[in-house]
């Protein structure tokens, strides 16, 4: 799956794209990662917006902060469908006024699309004629305001990556496709804090995997 980001601030992802999961996941080519600035699909070349690269303003109709333009936006899918021609993908804006975003949501996108096209929102939000003209669903991470896109549209990569073949490997190193609980050891069996012993649930030291599997699922 290819993964494309328009946003004013590439250079956010670098980190957390290179570590770990993801990181290896973009080496072995499993999944791509492309970024599209705004700033470079500004309209009307000669013009002051050009100029200046200004790609906010001011709200119709009143109202605090900017609001980003449309046309810079329309423009970098409209680049991004004239390289991907007719392969599967979907338009999404990250926005708190989404659907909210799930892990089952994610398990469809990796099965059903080849790209995906993130639009990561800043200011007071998108021209709402972006949604119109590119028939976009809006999408949340959750119940609050961030100040931006870039971090929702790395939860999204973050979820979705899980779902791919030959990320994880192994089909049991997805946590949802296993039995765990919120409450997990590992070694030491005793941790010594303040005079006081904190053990290992006996059961889980057994050996009785029935056991144990019915000791866990009382606790998810």
């Amino acid at each position: 799956m290819t993964f494309h980001i328009i946003t004013i601030f590439p250079e956010m992802f670098d980190s957390y794209f290179k570590e770990s999961i993801l990181g290896r996941a973009i080496k072995q080519k499993i999944i791509k990662i492309k970024f599209y600035n705004p700033r470079d699909f500004i309209p009307r070349p000669h013009s002051g917006q050009a100029k200046h690269k200004q790609i906010d303003d001011k709200p119709y109709g009143g109202g605090p902060g900017m609001v980003m333009m449309a046309e810079p936006i329309i423009r970098a899918v409209a680049h991004i469908k004239s390289r991907i021609k007719n392969q599967d993908s979907r338009i999404m804006i990250l926005s708190p006024n989404g659907k909210k975003f799930t892990n089952k949501y994610a398990i469809t996108l990796a099965k059903k699309h080849q790209h995906l096209v993130l639009i990561s929102g800043r200011y007071e939000g998108i021209d709402a004629r972006v949604k119109k003209v590119l028939r976009a669903q809006e999408i949340s991470i959750g119940d609050y305001v961030l100040t931006g896109g870039e971090l929702p549209a790395m939860v999204i990569i973050d979820i979705i990556t899980r779902q791919i073949k030959g990320v994880l490997g192994k089909n049991e190193s997805v946590e949802e496709n296993r039995i765990s609980s919120p409450e997990i050891y590992t070694r030491p069996e005793i941790i010594k804090y303040k005079n006081k012993n904190y053990k290992v649930p006996k059961i889980l030291l057994s050996g009785h995997h029935k056991n144990i599997e019915n000791w866990k699922k009382k606790r998810t």
